[in-house]
C-alpha cells in the first residue's frame, strides 16, 4: 500500500503513538502527529518523546485538540492522508470513574472528528486503538474477536466499545476500511506513569509499600510495546484485510500479578511491601488474548516475554531521574 502521503498519527506524543511514530519514520515514512499534550500524566514524559519525533525527517506536529472539530479538519485538509492511525483517547479505567466526561468529550466527540476527517478527505484505511477492556465481564478464557463485548465494567470500555461501533457504521456508510485494535496491557520504555509496572518500580525502589488489588489474584496479557508497534505497523499496512475488521494484539500469555511483581524485584534487586486490598471498580480479574487471527491476517507474532520486557523498562526507568522525579511529584497530588 505505498503512498506518498503522510500517516496521520494522533496521540504521537502518548506511549504507543510515540513508538509507532519511530517505527514509521525509521522506515522513511512521512508522519504528521496530532497531541493535546493534556496533563493528565506529567508533561515533561511527552515532551520529551515529542523532542525525540522532531529530531526525526519526516515528522510534523500538530497540537490540538482531537474534540476540537475545526481542527481536526484542519490537519485532514492539510495532510490529505491515505492512512490514519488513531491512537489518542483519554486513557485509565479507574480516572474514568471520576472524571467521565473527560471521556465522552475525547473518546467519543474526538473519534467521530477522526472519522468524519476520513469520510470528507478521502482517507482509504483507518486503524484505531480499542481495547482488551470491550469484553468487560467475559469469564471465556482468552478472548476471542468474536466474543461477546456487551458488559462493559467501566466508561473507558464503554467508551471503547462505542468507538468500534461507531467505525463500524462509517465504513458501512462511506466505504473507507476500518481496522480496531484492542490492546492487552502494554507496557516498556517510555510508558505511562498511572500503570501499574511504572508504580510498582517507582515504590520498590523508594522502599515504599505497593497496593495489589484482588489480593494478588489478578492475571493480565502484559504485552511489550515493540510487539504492539509491530502490530499496528502490519494493521497499516497489511494487504488482504476486510472493510471492517478488529484484531487482538496481546501477548497470547496471561501471567499472574504475582510473578509480574516477581520481575520487578528481581531488576530492582529489592523485596516489595506488598498492601492486599480488594478489587477495584472497573478492574477484571483476568484478561488473556487470543491472537489467532492476528497472526493468520497481520503476520502478528509476540516475541517478548515479561523476563526481558521487565527488567528492560526497570533499567530504561533509572536511566531517566528527571521523567522519574516528576512522575513521583504528579502521584502524591493525586493521592
Amino acid at each position: 500500500m505505498a503512498d506518498s502521503s503522510p500517516i496521520v498519527v494522533t496521540g504521537a506524543a502518548g506511549f504507543i503513538g510515540f513508538h509507532v511514530s519511530v517505527a514509521l519514520l525509521a522506515e522513511g515514512r512521512r508522519v504528521v502527529g496530532l497531541d493535546s499534550l493534556n496533563d493528565y500524566y506529567p508533561r515533561l514524559l511527552k515532551e520529551h518523546r515529542l523532542a525525540q519525533l522532531q529530531a526525526q525527517p519526516g515528522f510534523e506536529f500538530v497540537q490540538a485538540e482531537l474534540a476540537d472539530a475545526a481542527a481536526v479538519e484542519a490537519v485532514f485538509a492539510s495532510a490529505r492522508p491515505a492512512l490514519v492511525c488513531h491512537l489518542a483517547a483519554q486513557a485509565g479505567v479507574r480516572h474514568s470513574l471520576r472524571h467521565p466526561r473527560v471521556y465522552t468529550a475525547s473518546n467519543i466527540e474526538g473519534t467521530l472528528n477522526i472519522l468524519e476527517g476520513c469520510r470528507h478527505f478521502g482517507v482509504r484505511r483507518l486503524v484505531y486503538a480499542s481495547s482488551s477492556s470491550v469484553y468487560g465481564g467475559n469469564t471465556k478464557l482468552p478472548f476471542a474477536e468474536d466474543d461477546r463485548c456487551d458488559t462493559p465494567v467501566s466508561l473507558y470500555a464503554a467508551t471503547k466499545r462505542a468507538n468500534e461501533l461507531m467505525a463500524h457504521t462509517y465504513t458501512h456508510l462511506f466505504g473507507f476500511q476500518t481496522i480496531g485494535l484492542r490492546f492487552f496491557t502494554v507496557y516498556g520504555r517510555w510508558g505511562r506513569p498511572d500503570m501499574a509496572l511504572w508504580e510498582f518500580t517507582e515504590r520498590i525502589l523508594a522502599d515504599e509499600p505497593i497496593k495489589v488489588f484482588n489480593h494478588g489474584d489478578m492475571r493480565r496479557d502484559f504485552t511489550h510495546i515493540s510487539d504492539i508497534a509491530a502490530g499496528v505497523r502490519a494493521a497499516l499496512l497489511a494487504d488482504g484485510l476486510a472493510d471492517c475488521e478488529v484484531f487482538n494484539l496481546g501477548n497470547h500469555r496471561s501471567e499472574q500479578l504475582v510473578d509480574m511483581i516477581g520481575a520487578i524485584e528481581q531488576a530492582c534487586g529489592r523485596q516489595a511491601h506488598k498492601i492486599l486490598l480488594p478489587m477495584q471498580p472497573g478492574d477484571v480479574p483476568a484478561t488473556y488474548a487470543d491472537v489467532s487471527k492476528a497472526a493468520a491476517k497481520l503476520g502478528f507474532e509476540p516475541r517478548t516475554p515479561i523476563a526481558v520486557g521487565i527488567p528492560d523498562f526497570v533499567a530504561w526507568y533509572r536511566s531517566q531521574p528527571e521523567i522519574a522525579a516528576a512522575a513521583r511529584a504528579w502521584r502524591s497530588q493525586q493521592s
